[in-house]
């Protein structure tokens, strides 16, 4: 074969991987929308980021494999590696992948709550006894304040009488 089919196929096959590489990191968006819960603004903007990213992507392939010239089989190429991509994977991937993570953060969330129940423990039994000091502390200063009253209404009546 000639050099240049040989670089023909190679940008072919370089526009495949592009069209899989693309799918499979819009299928971790998907991944992270699944596990993070947010609204149609911030979806917009991941997919607004996502297409200026892939849009950046292609253009440096075309640019490096093709001197910038867009050629119809480039497209093709990608469009083959995503349906190739869904045809094999579909939303297998997805589904698998945020199970995985979903379970993963339950199991690490799961043993930092025994890690520090200890914590909570010691914590709610702070709670416990700052409450009690504060009773004692609000008794004391009853006592005192009827004390000082009482004290103070005697200087009073000692006072008038002279």
């Amino acid at each position: 074969m000639s050099q240049e089919i040989i670089q023909e196929v190679t940008f072919f096959l370089h526009s495949v991987l592009m069209g899989l590489l693309i799918t499979f990191v819009y299928d971790w968006i998907r991944v992270f929308r699944k596990l993070v819960k947010h609204g149609g603004f911030l979806t917009s903007i991941e997919d607004l980021v996502f297409w200026l990213a892939c849009g950046i992507a292609v253009f440096y392939m075309l640019y490096r494999e093709n001197n910038g010239v867009l050629r119809w089989f480039a497209v093709v190429g990608a469009s083959l590696g995503i349906l190739i991509y869904k045809a094999v994977i579909r939303d297998r991937f997805v589904y698998v992948m945020s199970t995985c993570i979903h379970k993963i953060m339950w199991f690490i969330f799961r043993v930092i709550q025994i890690v520090l129940k200890p914590l909570k423990w010691l914590i709610f039994k702070g709670k416990q006894a700052t409450r009690l000091i504060a009773k004692i502390l609000k008794k004391c200063q009853q006592f005192v304040k009827k004390r000082l009253t009482v004290f103070i209404k005697t200087l009073r009546i000692v006072l008038c009488k002279r």
